[in-house]
Protein backbone atom coordinates (compact mmCIF):
# COMPACT_ATOMS: atom_id res chain seq x y z
CA UNK A 1 0.00 0.00 0.00
CA UNK A 2 2.84 2.36 0.84
CA UNK A 3 4.42 1.64 -2.54
CA UNK A 4 1.16 2.43 -4.33
CA UNK A 5 0.79 5.70 -2.39
CA UNK A 6 4.37 6.66 -3.21
CA UNK A 7 3.88 5.95 -6.92
CA UNK A 8 0.64 7.92 -6.96
CA UNK A 9 2.35 10.88 -5.30
CA UNK A 10 5.18 10.64 -7.82
CA UNK A 11 2.73 10.61 -10.74
CA UNK A 12 0.94 13.66 -9.32
CA UNK A 13 4.25 15.51 -9.04
CA UNK A 14 5.19 14.66 -12.62
CA UNK A 15 1.73 15.71 -13.77
CA UNK A 16 2.01 19.07 -12.02
CA UNK A 17 5.49 19.54 -13.44
CA UNK A 18 4.22 18.85 -16.96
CA UNK A 19 1.54 21.49 -16.50
CA UNK A 20 3.97 24.21 -15.41
CA UNK A 21 4.16 27.07 -17.88
CA UNK A 22 7.16 29.37 -18.04
CA UNK A 23 7.05 32.83 -19.49
CA UNK A 24 10.80 33.04 -20.14
CA UNK A 25 14.10 31.19 -20.13
CA UNK A 26 17.65 32.54 -19.99
CA UNK A 27 20.53 31.19 -22.08
CA UNK A 28 24.22 32.05 -22.21
CA UNK A 29 25.91 33.07 -25.45
CA UNK A 30 26.70 29.43 -26.26
CA UNK A 31 23.03 28.47 -26.12
CA UNK A 32 23.16 26.77 -22.72
CA UNK A 33 20.30 27.29 -20.26
CA UNK A 34 21.25 29.41 -17.26
CA UNK A 35 19.45 30.60 -14.15
CA UNK A 36 18.44 34.12 -13.19
CA UNK A 37 20.84 33.80 -10.24
CA UNK A 38 23.76 33.32 -12.65
CA UNK A 39 22.77 36.44 -14.58
CA UNK A 40 22.49 38.39 -11.34
CA UNK A 41 25.96 37.31 -10.18
CA UNK A 42 27.49 38.26 -13.53
CA UNK A 43 25.73 41.63 -13.50
CA UNK A 44 27.08 42.33 -10.00
CA UNK A 45 30.63 42.15 -11.39
CA UNK A 46 29.93 44.46 -14.33
CA UNK A 47 30.37 48.20 -14.62
CA UNK A 48 27.69 48.45 -17.31
CA UNK A 49 24.64 46.26 -17.95
CA UNK A 50 22.98 46.79 -21.33
CA UNK A 51 19.49 45.29 -21.05
CA UNK A 52 18.14 44.93 -24.58
CA UNK A 53 14.36 44.82 -24.78
CA UNK A 54 11.38 44.51 -27.07
CA UNK A 55 9.62 47.75 -26.27
CA UNK A 56 6.13 46.22 -25.98
CA UNK A 57 6.94 43.02 -24.07
CA UNK A 58 5.46 42.91 -20.57
CA UNK A 59 7.82 40.21 -19.27
CA UNK A 60 11.00 42.01 -20.29
CA UNK A 61 9.84 45.16 -18.48
CA UNK A 62 9.04 43.14 -15.37
CA UNK A 63 12.45 41.45 -15.44
CA UNK A 64 14.24 44.77 -15.95
CA UNK A 65 12.64 46.06 -12.77
CA UNK A 66 13.39 42.87 -10.84
CA UNK A 67 17.04 42.84 -11.91
CA UNK A 68 17.34 46.52 -11.00
CA UNK A 69 15.87 45.92 -7.54
CA UNK A 70 18.15 42.94 -6.91
CA UNK A 71 21.28 44.77 -8.09
CA UNK A 72 20.39 47.75 -5.90
CA UNK A 73 20.71 45.48 -2.87
CA UNK A 74 24.25 44.59 -3.90
CA UNK A 75 25.82 47.80 -5.23
CA UNK A 76 25.11 51.48 -5.88
CA UNK A 77 23.34 51.95 -9.22
CA UNK A 78 23.01 54.52 -11.96
CA UNK A 79 20.01 53.97 -14.24
CA UNK A 80 19.62 55.16 -17.81
CA UNK A 81 17.38 54.63 -20.81
CA UNK A 82 17.06 55.05 -24.55
CA UNK A 83 13.44 56.11 -24.02
CA UNK A 84 14.44 59.45 -22.49
CA UNK A 85 16.25 62.04 -24.60
CA UNK A 86 19.20 64.03 -23.31
CA UNK A 87 17.57 67.45 -23.58
CA UNK A 88 14.89 66.25 -21.13
CA UNK A 89 17.44 65.53 -18.39
CA UNK A 90 16.52 68.75 -16.56
CA UNK A 91 12.84 67.80 -16.33
CA UNK A 92 13.73 64.23 -15.34
CA UNK A 93 15.99 65.50 -12.55
CA UNK A 94 13.23 67.83 -11.34
CA UNK A 95 10.85 64.87 -11.12
CA UNK A 96 13.42 62.72 -9.31
CA UNK A 97 13.93 65.50 -6.74
CA UNK A 98 10.18 65.99 -6.26
CA UNK A 99 10.24 69.50 -7.73
CA UNK A 100 7.60 68.58 -10.32
CA UNK A 101 4.92 65.89 -10.32
CA UNK A 102 4.07 63.26 -12.91
CA UNK A 103 1.56 65.47 -14.70
CA UNK A 104 4.18 68.21 -15.06
CA UNK A 105 6.73 65.69 -16.34
CA UNK A 106 4.16 64.48 -18.88
CA UNK A 107 3.73 67.98 -20.27
CA UNK A 108 7.37 69.11 -20.23
CA UNK A 109 9.22 65.96 -21.39
CA UNK A 110 8.73 63.85 -24.51
CA UNK A 111 7.65 60.58 -22.92
CA UNK A 112 6.93 57.44 -24.93
CA UNK A 113 3.27 56.32 -25.19
CA UNK A 114 4.03 53.26 -23.02
CA UNK A 115 5.97 55.25 -20.41
CA UNK A 116 3.43 54.82 -17.60
CA UNK A 117 3.25 51.04 -17.87
CA UNK A 118 6.81 50.19 -18.86
CA UNK A 119 9.29 52.88 -17.77
CA UNK A 120 7.65 54.85 -14.98
CA UNK A 121 8.20 51.92 -12.53
CA UNK A 122 11.96 52.16 -13.21
CA UNK A 123 12.05 55.94 -12.89
CA UNK A 124 9.98 55.80 -9.70
CA UNK A 125 12.31 53.16 -8.27
CA UNK A 126 15.19 55.57 -8.88
CA UNK A 127 13.20 58.40 -7.27
CA UNK A 128 12.29 56.36 -4.18
CA UNK A 129 15.87 55.20 -3.71
CA UNK A 130 17.55 58.52 -4.64
CA UNK A 131 19.39 56.97 -7.59
CA UNK A 132 20.49 58.93 -10.67
CA UNK A 133 18.50 58.27 -13.84
CA UNK A 134 20.15 59.42 -17.06
CA UNK A 135 18.30 60.39 -20.23
CA UNK A 136 20.85 58.94 -22.66
CA UNK A 137 19.35 59.20 -26.13
CA UNK A 138 19.97 61.82 -28.79
CA UNK A 139 16.96 64.12 -29.27
CA UNK A 140 14.93 62.54 -32.05
CA UNK A 141 14.94 65.70 -34.18
CA UNK A 142 18.74 65.52 -34.43
CA UNK A 143 18.72 61.84 -35.41
CA UNK A 144 16.18 62.82 -38.06
CA UNK A 145 18.61 65.46 -39.35
CA UNK A 146 21.29 62.77 -39.71
CA UNK A 147 18.90 60.45 -41.57
CA UNK A 148 18.28 63.20 -44.13
CA UNK A 149 21.66 64.94 -44.45
CA UNK A 150 24.26 62.75 -42.71
CA UNK A 151 26.49 63.52 -39.74
CA UNK A 152 27.45 66.86 -41.28
CA UNK A 153 24.03 68.22 -40.30
CA UNK A 154 25.02 68.03 -36.63
CA UNK A 155 27.75 70.60 -37.19
CA UNK A 156 25.04 73.25 -37.61
CA UNK A 157 23.79 72.81 -34.03
CA UNK A 158 24.44 75.39 -31.31
CA UNK A 159 26.84 74.67 -28.45
CA UNK A 160 23.92 73.89 -26.15
CA UNK A 161 22.37 71.53 -28.67
CA UNK A 162 25.70 69.77 -29.16
CA UNK A 163 25.81 69.11 -25.41
CA UNK A 164 22.88 66.71 -25.91
CA UNK A 165 24.71 64.45 -28.37
CA UNK A 166 27.96 62.49 -28.57
CA UNK A 167 31.01 64.67 -29.24
CA UNK A 168 31.62 65.41 -32.92
CA UNK A 169 32.82 63.98 -35.16
CA UNK A 170 30.95 60.73 -34.43
CA UNK A 171 32.99 57.64 -35.31
CA UNK A 172 31.18 55.36 -37.74
CA UNK A 173 31.89 51.95 -39.24
CA UNK A 174 29.44 51.27 -42.06
CA UNK A 175 30.65 47.66 -42.26
CA UNK A 176 29.38 46.66 -38.83
CA UNK A 177 26.88 43.82 -39.46
CA UNK A 178 24.07 45.59 -37.60
CA UNK A 179 24.25 48.63 -39.86
CA UNK A 180 24.72 46.47 -42.97
CA UNK A 181 21.64 44.42 -42.06
CA UNK A 182 19.64 47.59 -41.48
CA UNK A 183 20.34 48.64 -45.05
CA UNK A 184 19.31 45.19 -46.31
CA UNK A 185 16.08 45.17 -44.29
CA UNK A 186 15.04 48.58 -45.54
CA UNK A 187 15.52 47.76 -49.22
CA UNK A 188 17.49 48.99 -52.19
CA UNK A 189 16.23 52.56 -52.12
CA UNK A 190 17.22 53.18 -48.50
CA UNK A 191 19.48 56.17 -47.90
CA UNK A 192 22.95 55.30 -46.53
CA UNK A 193 22.21 57.95 -43.93
CA UNK A 194 19.66 55.69 -42.19
CA UNK A 195 22.22 53.54 -40.36
CA UNK A 196 24.14 56.75 -39.60
CA UNK A 197 21.05 57.98 -37.73
CA UNK A 198 21.06 54.71 -35.79
CA UNK A 199 24.75 55.19 -35.06
CA UNK A 200 24.08 58.73 -33.77
CA UNK A 201 21.75 57.16 -31.20
CA UNK A 202 24.18 54.38 -30.30
CA UNK A 203 27.10 56.79 -29.93
CA UNK A 204 25.10 59.26 -27.84
CA UNK A 205 23.79 56.59 -25.49
CA UNK A 206 27.31 55.21 -25.05
CA UNK A 207 28.63 58.73 -24.42
CA UNK A 208 26.15 59.49 -21.63
CA UNK A 209 26.64 56.06 -20.07
CA UNK A 210 30.40 56.57 -19.96
CA UNK A 211 30.05 60.16 -18.77
CA UNK A 212 27.92 59.07 -15.79
CA UNK A 213 29.89 56.03 -14.65
CA UNK A 214 30.71 56.06 -10.94
CA UNK A 215 33.40 54.11 -9.04
CA UNK A 216 32.23 50.82 -7.53
CA UNK A 217 28.80 51.27 -9.12
CA UNK A 218 26.81 49.61 -11.88
CA UNK A 219 25.19 51.55 -14.71
CA UNK A 220 22.13 49.59 -15.86
CA UNK A 221 20.82 50.77 -19.20
CA UNK A 222 17.51 49.91 -20.86
CA UNK A 223 17.46 49.99 -24.64
CA UNK A 224 15.93 48.32 -27.64
CA UNK A 225 17.73 45.02 -28.10
CA UNK A 226 18.93 45.99 -31.60
CA UNK A 227 21.00 48.78 -30.04
CA UNK A 228 23.26 46.26 -28.27
CA UNK A 229 22.74 42.91 -30.05
CA UNK A 230 25.84 41.05 -31.23
CA UNK A 231 28.01 43.30 -29.03
CA UNK A 232 27.54 46.13 -31.52
CA UNK A 233 25.77 49.49 -31.27
CA UNK A 234 26.13 50.95 -27.79
CA UNK A 235 28.52 48.19 -26.76
CA UNK A 236 30.82 48.88 -29.76
CA UNK A 237 31.06 52.57 -28.89
CA UNK A 238 31.68 51.87 -25.20
CA UNK A 239 34.46 49.40 -26.01
CA UNK A 240 35.95 51.78 -28.56
CA UNK A 241 36.15 54.57 -25.98
CA UNK A 242 37.12 52.43 -22.99
CA UNK A 243 38.36 48.94 -23.99
CA UNK A 244 38.70 47.63 -20.42
CA UNK A 245 35.15 48.48 -19.39
CA UNK A 246 33.32 45.47 -17.90
CA UNK A 247 30.08 45.20 -19.85
CA UNK A 248 27.31 42.59 -19.65
CA UNK A 249 24.80 42.51 -22.50
CA UNK A 250 21.33 40.98 -22.44
CA UNK A 251 19.44 40.37 -25.68
CA UNK A 252 15.72 39.61 -25.97
CA UNK A 253 14.04 37.28 -28.43
CA UNK A 254 10.49 35.93 -28.64
CA UNK A 255 9.65 32.40 -29.76
CA UNK A 256 7.33 29.48 -29.06
CA UNK A 257 9.99 27.06 -27.81
CA UNK A 258 11.62 28.05 -24.52
CA UNK A 259 13.77 24.92 -24.32
CA UNK A 260 16.42 25.85 -26.87
CA UNK A 261 17.61 28.61 -29.17
CA UNK A 262 18.81 28.28 -32.73
CA UNK A 263 22.57 28.46 -33.42
CA UNK A 264 22.00 31.74 -35.28
CA UNK A 265 21.04 33.29 -31.92
CA UNK A 266 24.30 32.22 -30.25
CA UNK A 267 26.67 35.07 -29.37
CA UNK A 268 23.88 37.60 -29.67
CA UNK A 269 24.72 38.75 -26.13
CA UNK A 270 26.30 37.49 -22.94
CA UNK A 271 22.80 36.44 -21.86
CA UNK A 272 19.85 35.80 -24.13
CA UNK A 273 16.36 36.25 -22.70
CA UNK A 274 13.85 34.06 -24.54
CA UNK A 275 10.24 35.02 -23.91
CA UNK A 276 7.12 33.10 -24.90
CA UNK A 277 5.83 34.71 -28.07
CA UNK A 278 2.25 34.68 -26.67
CA UNK A 279 3.10 36.94 -23.74
CA UNK A 280 0.84 39.99 -23.43
CA UNK A 281 2.06 43.10 -25.22
CA UNK A 282 1.86 46.43 -23.41
CA UNK A 283 0.94 48.44 -26.51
Amino acid sequence: MKKVSFLLALLVCFGLSAQDKKAYQLFDKKGKKVTYEKLLKAAEKAQVVLFGEYHNNSVVHWLQLELTKDLAEKKPLVLGAEMLEADNQKQLDQYLKGEINQKQLDTTARLWPNYKTDYKPLVDFAKENKLPFIATNIPRRYASMVSKKGFEALETLTSEEKSWIAPLPIAYDENLPGYVNMMKMMGDHTSPNMPKAQASKDATMAYFIQKNLKPDSIFIHYNGTYHSDNFEGISWYLNRNEPNLKIITIATIEQEDLEKILPEEYNKADYILVIDEDVTKTH
